[in-house]
């Protein structure tokens, strides 16, 4: 439902402005006969009763005036001066406060595509990584470990941490599935896999009591 608020003069106020302004410009003169009402209906594609309406705020403010006999003629330049400045500046008031509703509704729409995009996109990382257990953490070995130098297997990593080490850099090379009796030594970076809880195991149990430099 768009709830938004409409805000517009009336058609009519609108042509009456519209005919000040001719007025102003001298397209139209002092002592000029007016269009018929159904002339300008027919002028502005409004019903004859929209174009009697323009005609009697324009005779009202005392721009023009019906004379018997000579239909309705333009009486006054002043006045149609003063009534295009007051309509420019209700206009003017109109257009901010159309332009601030427009801006807050676009607001309104990029929070609300700004909070599925975010929900998106955690849902499907969450299905990603549910479908996905492979993807990679990695922790760098320092030498605030207790494990230097020991193996996988004699430390029971997998046992208490429920990761899988899948790869070791160290220096400038891999080592690939390095299996249970690779060595843990300074300066290497374990790749592993496991559950979303398994890097804060990897953490505490590699340095049980602090935190690991530069962990990932």
């Amino acid at each position: 439902m768009d709830d938004r608020i409409k805000v517009s003069a009336p058609v009519y106020q609108q042509i009456a402005a519209d005919i000040a302004a001719k007025i102003v410009e001298k397209r139209y003169q002092v002592g000029d006969k007016l269009y018929a009402r159904s002339a300008l209906a027919s002028q502005y594609s409004v019903s004859s009763e929209t174009a009697r309406r323009a005609i009697s705020v324009l005779s009202d403010l005392k721009i023009v005036k019906a004379v018997r006999g000579s239909g309705v003629l333009i009486t006054s330049y002043e006045n149609a001066v003063r009534f295009v400045q007051q309509y420019m500046d209700i206009k003017s008031i109109y257009d901010l406060k159309k332009n601030i509703l427009d801006s807050l509704e676009r607001q309104k729409q990029e929070a609300e595509n700004l909070t599925r995009y975010v929900t998106e996109i955690i849902d499907r990382t969450d299905r990603f990584q549910n479908i996905n257990p492979f993807i990679p953490f990695e922790i760098e070995i320092t030498a605030e470990t207790p494990y230097l130098h020991r193996s996988i297997s004699e430390i029971n990593f997998w046992h208490y941490t429920m990761a899988t080490i899948i790869a070791i850099r160290r220096n400038r090379s891999f080592l690939m599935s390095p299996g249970p009796y690779a060595v843990l030594c300074e300066n290497d970076t374990l790749y592993y896999c496991g559950d979303s809880d398994c890097q804060t195991r990897v953490r505490n149990f590699l340095y049980p009591g602090s935190a690991p430099k530069n962990p990932q």
